[in-house]
């Protein structure tokens, strides 16, 4: 201890310009506005981080202004960390007006609470997502989409109720909140393609749904990296959940569950083939992955 008191001493007395320090501490005002500009750096991204951090900063600036003005009796410091609060405080109430200017229908507020949020989707991005789409109503046995009839012309997210799917009149699974009602169809197609739905979705409940034209939401998507990814990512795990739902109505047999995933699934599941066939076929890959 003694050492490293000495060391200290000898740099403050060979100081070149400093011959003479100051010997009592700076006051409280000065040791706070330093605790507040460590605390602000420590803020995150996003909206609510901006606030955080430009509060603190300028609470610093601020105690830095008054130390100024009142021990050091400096007018340039002053002045200078004046400005700096001036600046912050400006910045901080721009981002609060933004925040408190983002308002949404209680329809978009699940979606985002429920679904975009979670992936880190920003207000402003929502909100550039939600001004080019539109909620709609379906009620109870109304069909979304008829098979071979409707065209595919939009992109649909069912924010409450449930879709039925049929095809032919069978039924193969159900659409439930947050999932899209159409992401097999929308990733079928190019954007220059056309086609309608092979599929039929009916509303067993009220339901509704938030809808995106197809090129209104490609120019979104063609304007807006981001989105394009993040809308890429949602439509790809939507359409293997619904692989995965299609999975678990595929049955060979009265105790075997066939996988989609294993290779020879579509050549299996074609017409001419016999339930005889499909069953030694499945019992023999099942042999082999047991191997």
């Amino acid at each position: 201890m003694e050492g490293n008191s000495s060391l200290w001493k000898n740099l403050i007395d060979e100081h070149p310009v400093c011959t003479i320090w100051k010997q009592e501490a700076e006051g409280a005002i000065y040791h706070l506005a330093s605790i507040l500009f460590v605390v602000g750096f420590m803020g995150g991204s996003g909206f609510f981080g901006l606030l955080y951090v430009f509060s603190l900063l300028g609470l610093g600036f601020l105690c830095s202004a008054v130390w100024a003005w009142v021990d050091v009796c400096a007018a340039d410091m002053f002045s200078w960390n004046f400005i700096l609060f001036v600046i912050c405080f400006i910045r901080f109430v721009h981002i609060a007006y933004q925040v408190h200017s983002i308002t949404f229908a209680r329809e978009f507020q699940l979606l985002y609470s429920s679904l975009f949020q979670p992936l880190g989707t920003s207000l402003p991005d929502f909100r550039t997502i939600a001004m080019s789409s539109e909620v709609v109503t379906l009620e109870k046995e109304h069909c979304y989409a008829m098979q071979g009839k409707t065209s595919i012309d939009k992109l649909s997210l069912l924010v409450s109720g449930r879709i039925r799917v049929t095809v032919d009149g069978e039924f193969l699974h159900y659409i439930f909140p947050f999932q899209f009602l159409d992401s097999p169809e929308w990733d079928s197609l190019k954007p220059t393609e056309e086609g309608t739905f092979q599929v039929t979705l009916t509303a067993e409940t009220d339901c509704r749904y938030v809808s995106w034209r197809r090129k209104k939401l490609y120019l979104l998507l063609a304007q807006h990296r981001y989105i394009s990814r993040l809308f890429s990512v949602l439509i790809g795990s939507d359409i293997a959940d619904k692989l995965y739902a299609l999975n678990d109505r595929v049955y060979i047999g009265k105790r075997y569950h066939y996988d989609i995933r294993l290779p020879n699934f579509l050549q299996m599941s074609s017409p001419e083939m016999s339930k005889s066939s499909l069953t030694e076929h499945f019992q023999n890959s099942r042999r082999y992955c047991d191997k």
